[in-house]
């Protein structure tokens, strides 16, 4: 694989910072001309090197452990709620909820917050929502870094629903009870219309939600003798989060994310063909997204500076992590040098 570069152009196209000490992280809201209020936090340095992150999922919200992937006193970092998702409402809403529309509002906060250029972090989903959107706004985006890259193909949300149940056999059969599905290949087909607003009682799909995150939780698990699955049960509260989280996602995979593999990398040339810069990093032993999609990668794009790294799929995954904060201060911070040490995750 190509070893990860500085990115040349890094010095002529953001203002470098200068250092400045870092206050604590500020929410603020982006209000649509669609009625839809979109969360983001801005954490770093004010005068720092600006990177959006692009959560996972679809549905998952933004994670604050994110910024430990970044050295706050030299990046300026925005992490979105995506449509429905953490803070954003409606929560759980699908409603004008599809790529296109994220990708406007992706750009509608980098205006509101008056950044001319910034660079793009996407993992899992979230990197597939990166290259769309740096194909559709290249002059928009100094580079993007991918983590666990999902190209959206039918194979791979098969691979999710009927593949993966050999990793988690049990779980998967929860989940198939708690979705009543007899036949693997509607198992998303019924989850997305149980999920739907009056698609089923509460309680039916809170168990639901439930088993989802059961199932997903032990897929992610099987790759790693050192995951600790999370516990079933959880508040009320907390299941019906999940319930928005995972009526998202099946909205989403549904739909194949209004993208496809052949339309995404259509869209990540574009973006290489504008000058967009790009890295990603991979897990070869990733149980959610396919190893040889960094592979596609590479041969749609064979200026991409790709690495494979033995682990998962999850950015709290140390190797994983190691290599992602390598990643964004090479692309990113053009005095980085091999030594440079960056806070790692708990």
């Amino acid at each position: 694989m190509t070893r990860l570069r500085p990115n040349p152009h890094a010095r002529a196209q953001i203002r470098p910072p200068r250092g400045s000490p870092h206050g604590p992280p500020t929410v603020n809201a982006l209000r649509t001309h669609d009625a839809q209020r979109v969360s983001f936090t801005v954490a770093g340095a004010a005068d720092g090197v600006p990177v959006v992150v692009l959560h996972g999922g679809p549905g998952s919200g933004s994670q604050p452990d994110a910024t430990r992937l970044f050295d706050l006193t030299r990046f300026r970092v925005v992490l979105i709620d995506q449509r429905g998702t953490g803070r954003s409402t409606p929560r759980g809403g699908v409603r004008r909820n599809r790529t296109d529309r994220l990708i406007e509002d992706i750009e509608a906060v980098r205006a509101q917050l008056g950044i001319e250029r910034w660079g793009v972090l996407g993992g899992s989903w979230g990197a597939a929502l990166a290259l769309a959107y740096a194909g559709q706004h290249p002059q928009s985006v100094t580079g993007v870094v991918l983590r666990g890259l999902f190209l959206t193909s039918a194979r791979e949300v098969r691979g999710l629903f009927v593949t993966s149940r050999k990793r988690a056999p049990h779980a998967w059969a929860k989940l198939c009870a708690a979705a009543r599905c007899s036949r693997p290949a509607g198992l998303l087909t019924r989850c997305a219309a149980l999920l739907r607003r009056g698609g089923a009682s509460d309680a039916q799909q809170r168990a639901l939600a439930l088993a989802w995150r059961g199932y997903e939780n032990a897929v992610l698990a099987s790759a790693s003798a050192r995951r600790k699955l999370v516990p079933a049960g959880a508040s009320h509260k907390d299941s019906r989060k999940l319930v928005g989280k995972y009526r998202i996602q099946a909205h989403y995979l549904m739909h194949r994310c209004w993208l496809g593999e052949t339309r995404l990398l259509s869209l990540t040339r574009r973006a290489a063909a504008a000058g967009v810069p790009l890295a990603a990093v991979h897990g070869s032993r990733d149980p959610v997204c396919p190893p040889d999609n960094l592979r596609r990668l590479a041969h749609a794009v064979p200026t991409a500076q790709v690495e494979c790294v033995r682990a998962g799929h999850l950015s709290s995954d140390p190797a994983l992590h190691e290599r992602v904060a390598h990643a964004l201060a090479t692309m990113f911070l053009p005095s980085t040098h091999e030594g440079r040490t960056l806070r790692r995750a708990a």
